[in-house]
């Protein structure tokens, strides 16, 4: 692993801690029920501190599999399936705080990101 990949793996993974931090933050100081938007500003931090935590175990997790070898493209993708992971868990929350989460909406959504990233996956 050369030094820039270890050290952008660090840079994520301290971004992730820092949104963590807010993410508890606003978790703990402020009640959705009483601030409506309370519940929708935990939600997307929620979203942007997953979705920072998944990016370099993706990255990580593609590294290992190619026998210890970055290829171009592999940050793009692993940036991409980790902004997948955020934008899920956020809609995910959200609809839970309005009482709208269901089995059936939440395997329609997942599905749907599983043929999306399979066809942006593709290698040419």
């Amino acid at each position: 692993m050369e030094s820039r990949d270890r050290l952008a793996n660090l840079g994520i993974f301290a971004a992730a801690i820092v949104a963590w931090v807010l993410v508890g933050l606003v978790v703990t100081t402020r009640d959705p029920i009483e601030d409506p938007t309370a519940g929708f500003v935990g939600a997307a931090l929620i979203g942007l501190a997953m979705g920072l935590t998944s990016v370099p175990l993706f990255w990580l997790a593609v590294f290992g599999r190619h026998r210890r070898i970055a290829y171009r493209g592999d940050w793009l993708r692993a940036a991409r399936r980790g902004a997948w992971v955020g934008v899920v868990t956020a809609v995910f929350v959200a609809l839970r705080l309005q009482d709208a989460l269901q089995l059936p909406i939440a395997l329609f959504i997942i599905v749907m990101v599983l043929v999306a990233e399979a066809t942006l996956s593709v290698e040419r």
